[in-house]
């Protein structure tokens, strides 16, 4: 998840958050635990489909090569090249050091990135709402992924997925408290990105979406 927040900073939910995690001091070997992006050109930077699933595919792999990357992502490497370049220009990736051009190793810069928009930047809400949506699109893309792969999973983990669809009656502050607490819940297993060894043996990897949003009244005013 990702985040951003309007004139009392917003949550929005993109790409590779896990929201948990009080920020840590950065060591030579470990990426920072969370970074506050508010730069629109940051956050354009980072709404791109390749760039997205280039950044997740780093964060599962631990690190990755122009070559390596564009065999996962069925891109050339020279694009993927650039799109490295492109990603760690804005502090979302870094080289791990060794290696040259394409056979280069860089590695995720932040584990978490919230975004941060306000009502007195139009540009930074406007450069949110790009990222918003190309990260919405690609969240129900891989659910329909799910949903036509799911039958070849253990009956166990078609069991444990779950979708849920409520409405309910909230305070704006109630709504975001909600989102905080659904982030520090999945954050309990954010050591496990950087740590595999911390994962259990039957431990698959898992994506969580979650929006939540007002909608317009009845004509009763419910």
């Amino acid at each position: 998840m990702t985040s951003t927040k309007r004139p009392q900073p917003a949550k929005r939910a993109v790409a590779h958050d896990l929201q948990d995690a009080s920020d840590a001091a950065r060591t030579a070997d470990e990426p920072v635990t969370r970074r506050v992006v508010s730069d629109a050109r940051t956050m354009r930077a980072l709404a791109h489909p390749v760039r997205l699933a280039l950044l997740e595919a780093i964060g599962r792999e631990g690190e990755l090569t122009a070559t390596r990357a564009g065999e996962m992502l069925d891109e050339s490497p020279g694009n993927m090249s650039w799109h490295l370049q492109m990603l760690a220009r804005y502090g979302y990736i870094e080289e791990t050091g060794g290696g040259k051009g394409r056979s280069r190793p860089w590695r995720i810069a932040s584990v978490s990135n919230r975004f941060q928009t306000s009502a007195e930047d139009p540009e930074a809400n406007a450069a949110g709402e790009a990222l918003e949506s190309i990260a919405a699109d690609k969240a129900y893309s891989r659910l329909r992924t799910w949903f036509t792969r799911r039958a070849s999973y253990p009956h166990k983990w078609s069991d444990a997925a779950f979708m849920a669809d409520s409405i309910g009656y909230l305070t704006a502050e109630e709504l975001s408290e909600i989102g905080d607490e659904i982030a520090d819940l999945f954050g309990r297993y954010q050591d496990r990105i950087l740590n595999k060894e911390l994962r259990p043996a039957d431990a698959e990897p898992v994506k969580l979406t979650a929006f939540a949003h007002p909608i317009p009244p009845t004509p009763t005013g419910n």
